[in-house]
């Protein structure tokens, strides 16, 4: 039997987690995925099945002021981004679905820069 992954248990850790969370169209779910060189959210309406807004440290007008996107300070600029449009859409309350991966480091300063940004979760 193959010893399981650093990956497959953030996918288990994260299956158990979808099983309470839910994003609904009055409180959509935002959803972190982290990666060693950049981090992405979505703000997702699972009953609809759509992507209400999205930030990434990948995205042109964020990239220029980055540079590189793997850091906490990286992070925290796309958490206010995603905070921003979110804002703009109308969406005000989030459920925070952190993927799987521990609350801490990027995924936390994410979190921190989208509050401060008047995102409520």
């Amino acid at each position: 039997m193959a010893k399981a992954s650093r990956n497959d248990k953030r996918v288990a850790r994260h299956k158990r987690v979808r099983k309470k969370l839910y994003g609904t169209p009055e409180m959509p779910r935002l959803c972190v995925f982290r990666s060693n060189k950049n981090i992405s959210v979505q703000i997702i309406d699972d009953v609809n099945g759509v992507t209400l807004a999205s930030a990434s440290t990948l995205d042109k007008e964020l990239k220029g002021e980055i540079g590189y996107g793997g850091n906490k300070e990286a992070a925290k600029k796309v958490g206010e981004a995603i905070a921003k449009r979110a804002l703009d859409k109308g969406i005000e309350t989030v459920a925070f679905d952190r993927g799987g991966f521990l609350y801490h480091g990027r995924v936390k300063e994410l979190a921190d820069g989208a509050r401060e940004a008047g995102l409520k979760f």
